[in-house]
């Protein structure tokens, strides 16, 4: 994958990605074409597209008169791949974002160095827009049905509602509300607090100023963490009070809007309803600051002891809702969220957009360069946009990625190239196609290789690789397919995971501090007693027998 005549050809496939977006009526990707001659025709109003959520409605005399970066601003909230602001996993040694998998207690796995929380411009591919066809294409498949299930948890489909809680005494040019995602609507009586991500937009705006140092050393404490950190850690109750208020909807109830690392801003809405009586995450937050804990079922038991998330018996402090079931108050409760505009019923996926940008050396370069700011694709008779020479695979001094070092590197002798790589998947997320058609120079395969091979009849691979390379296949694969270049909806029929080689693990021991985030220092199997320690793998040649060789 790493040969350009190889690489221009994913290159190429990144380009259709750019040059489309999701169509929700016809459940496809369609030529981005469509969409303009959408908006030329009747504005957005009758545009149904997986897109940004702050796209503007405009009418065809509006998008006439637009300048040409205005539209492609706008198209840029459809495109299938984009540029957003993204929360990432940023090392500043090694000079990169790094994937969850790739931090342990805060600190890189290679290398040990420090890993924060950062916002960042970052390309990202609207993999979201498949969710539900790659949700459906698992019952079509012969795999395994443990990869099956990786990848169901992993798009994570939910069906709930959105709910709106008003801002008490909303600063001016501010949302008027507060979106949040559940699952258990009927249990909104009970809502005793409301939750923010620590990174979400709304935070530094809603904290007031006596509240300004306990929110900013609580931001500055989560920015330590992983995602997958936050997430794995059920056991540390923290979070800190912005000192504002929301609305509950349906009762008019006064609520403390609080920020905790538990809840991430990339998931849903990045805004969590607390009902400490029904969850028991809730009900130890709850508990540990002293919040009110609503009793709302009459079945439910011992609330003060612990949370029950039981749906049986009949709703109580539940004004509206009082003496209805479980499945009664959802019908109820959707169908007065919607006829009063304050929420409606909703399907929901854990799934995000996969992020695809890398600031490192070694990737496919992305055919993009930047004009005014904006991001145009290279001509494709230009392809491959190959790798430049650098004089080393670092940073720049100002923090640049390493092809920022290229010298006489720009589109057309003035427009500056995208300096982030492409994802080490890009490669692998279509290269069956090319097995069929290997010396083709003017196609990634022909229409007649394609219509003869199809697919894949039997894929022998390992199981982790089921929420990466597997689902980014399917997904490459699904999108190929609706511009009419594949076959098939599914690329591989038959998933066999081979067996794994079984070897010796040896471990260091990194000392944890006492809030449990990692340190820099690591001691041997024989010192472990001394300290607090979480287990790191490690090269078999730094360890003999559990000693760290400290030479």
């Amino acid at each position: 994958t790493s040969d350009p005549e190889y690489y221009k050809w994913t290159q190429w496939i990144f380009m259709q990605l750019f040059n489309s977006w999701y169509n929700l009526e016809t459940d496809r990707a369609e030529d981005i074409t469509t969409l303009i001659e959408k908006f030329n025709a009747s504005g957005s109003a009758d545009v149904k597209a997986v897109c940004d959520e702050e796209v503007i409605s405009f009418l065809p005399s509006d998008w006439a008169t637009m300048t040409e970066e205005q539209k492609q601003v706008e198209l840029l909230k459809y495109r299938l791949t984009y540029l957003r602001e993204s929360t990432v996993n940023w090392c500043a040694a090694l000079g990169t974002v790094l994937a969850n998998d790739e931090v342990k207690d805060g600190y890189s796995e290679r290398g040990g160095h420090p890993v924060e929380q950062k916002k960042m411009m970052q390309w990202s591919m609207r993999i979201s827009a498949y969710a539900e066809r790659l949700l459906q294409g698992l019952n079509t498949i012969d795999w395994p049905e443990p990869v099956k299930e990786m990848q169901r948890n992993w798009i994570g489909k939910s069906v709930g509602a959105s709910v709106r809680f008003a801002i008490e005494n909303v600063p001016v040019g501010l949302p008027e509300y507060i979106e949040v995602f559940t699952t258990r609507v009927d249990t909104i009586f009970g809502v005793s607090y409301l939750v923010l991500a620590p990174e979400h937009e709304l935070v530094a705006a809603l904290t007031t100023p006596e509240q300004q140092e306990a929110i900013s050393n609580y931001i500055t404490q989560t920015k330590k963490k992983s995602e997958l950190d936050r997430m794995a850690d059920t056991k540390t109750v923290s979070g800190a009070f912005t000192g504002s208020y929301v609305i509950n909807p349906v009762d008019g109830t006064r609520i403390e809007l609080w920020i905790a690392d538990y809840v991430l801003a990339g998931y849903g809405t990045g805004a969590v309803m607390g009902v400490p009586s029904g969850d028991q995450r809730d009900w130890l937050f709850a508990t540990h600051f002293g919040l009110p804990i609503i009793q709302i079922l009459d079945g439910q038991k011992d609330i003060d002891q612990q949370a029950d998330p039981t749906k049986e018996g009949v709703y109580i402090n539940s004004g509206f809702v009082n003496g209805l079931t479980y499945k009664e108050a959802i019908t109820v409760l959707n169908a007065w969220l919607e006829q009063n505009g304050v929420g409606k019923a909703k399907i929901n996926y854990r799934m995000r957009d996969a992020i695809f940008g890398r600031q490192r050396y070694w990737g496919e370069p992305i055919p993009v360069y930047f004009k005014d700011g904006l991001p145009y694709l290279v001509k494709e008779e230009e392809l491959p946009l190959v790798l430049p020479e650098i004089d080393k695979y670092l940073p720049t001094e100002t923090g640049e990625p390493p092809l920022g070092r290229a010298e006489d590197w720009s589109y057309q002798d003035q427009y500056e190239y995208e300096l982030s790589t492409m994802p080490g998947w890009a490669g692998s997320s279509w290269y069956w196609y090319r097995y069929m058609d290997a010396q083709n120079s003017s196609e990634f395969a022909s229409k007649e290789a394609v219509e003869y091979w199809k697919d894949v009849d039997l894929y022998i691979g390992g199981s982790e690789h089921a929420t990466g390379h597997l689902l980014y296949s399917r997904f490459w694969n699904k999108f190929l397919k609706d511009l009419g270049h594949v076959q098939e909806e599914e690329p591989f029929k038959k998933l066999i995971n081979q067996g794994m080689i079984q070897g010796r693990s040896n471990f260091v021991y990194r000392v944890v501090d006492e809030a449990g985030r990692g340190t820099n220092t690591l001691v041997s199997q024989g010192l472990r007693k001394d300290y607090k320690t979480s287990a790191l793998h490690v090269d078999v040649n730094i360890v003999e027998n559990e000693i760290l060789n400290i030479d």
